[in-house]
């Protein structure tokens, strides 16, 4: 059925007028939408450590409060320079000494990168300016001066700076009438100061004579590893020589004295076994009783008020 023009007209008229018509806005909550779970971060590797020896796997928590010891095989872990001084010293007895002896680039040497650049990174990583701490502290309530090296540090490589630093400490040690430890840790001489830093074992072996001059102990304590001009030098000149179970100490590598020798070497050669077999160290010492054995070592080897009598 048709409709008229006017029903039409008055139909559009009404559709437009109710299309300008406000419009209220209705709010809509908005709809929850459920939160994805999370991945569960995996357990950090961190937690864990596993020994190169015994391959067993512990709790790394449990192996540190062991001092760094591997509880089922008793293999030693290597330490920081904190670690060793958190276990060796009175707490609240450490003082550092020469800690701003720093060095430039004498030789201008550049291998993979140039030194400086190197330095740097050792420095960032360490926190500190070179591979070895000195100071005085107190183990059991007795003073000593004492040199840490720093293995972490380019390999605990003794260059100008080491040898300077080892070289004042043993000089404060014979002034003050200390005896002195030295912790040796270290890959040699750094090669990027060539002859520089082959100077340094004439330089610390004489303070050492010195300092046996003044009839004041001297315990060198070799850890994992001491190899090349370190333990060629000062490292085999103490009083006392003794080392921690199962650490690498020669001057030449395993392969190079093989070849040198034209000889089958055993499994343990240059282990710390071997040389205490061969008459090359005084003891092992275990890491839980390293304190203790270096306290006593000290009562019997210095003389009652040494100490007052060389001096502050």
């Amino acid at each position: 059925m048709s409709r008229h023009p006017q029903q039409i007209r008055a139909a559009s008229a009404a559709s437009a007028a109710s299309s300008r018509m406000p419009v209220s806005k209705i709010s809509v909550p908005p709809v929850p939408v459920p939160a994805q779970e999370q991945p569960r971060p995996a357990p950090s590797d961190d937690i864990w450590s596993k020994c190169p020896t015994c391959k067993e796997i512990s709790f790394r928590k449990e192996v540190e409060r062991n001092l760094n010891v591997c509880p089922k095989c008793a293999h030693h872990f290597r330490l920081t320079v904190s670690q060793r001084l958190s276990i060796t010293l009175d707490r609240g007895s450490w003082k550092e000494m020469f800690s701003e002896v720093a060095i430039g680039d004498p030789l201008k040497f550049v291998d993979s990168k140039p030194y400086p650049k190197r330095m740097e990174q050792a420095r960032a990583a360490s926190g500190r300016n070179d591979a070895v701490v000195t100071g005085i502290g107190k183990i059991e309530d007795r003073t000593v001066a004492i040199g840490v090296m720093d293995f972490e540090f380019m390999g605990g490589s003794m260059g100008v700076v080491v040898g300077e630093k080892l070289a004042r400490i043993f000089g404060v040690g014979t002034r003050r009438g200390l005896p002195v430890v030295v912790f040796c840790a270290s890959g040699g001489a750094r090669m990027q100061e060539g002859a520089l830093s082959l100077m340094q074992m004439a330089k610390v072996s004489t303070a050492v004579a010195r300092h046996r001059d003044a009839r004041l102990p001297y315990i060198s304590v070799l850890c994992d590893p001491t190899t090349g001009g370190v333990a060629a030098s000062f490292a085999m000149l103490g009083d006392l020589n003794i080392a921690e179970p199962g650490a690498l100490i020669g001057f030449a590598g395993r392969r190079v004295t093989r070849q040198t020798s034209n000889q089958e070497l055993p499994d343990d050669f240059q282990k710390s076994e071997f040389l205490l077999a061969h008459g090359m160290l005084d003891a092992i010492v275990p890491r839980s009783q390293m304190r203790f054995t270096l306290a006593r070592l000290l009562a019997m080897l210095m003389r009652p008020g040494a100490v007052r009598a060389h001096g502050k």
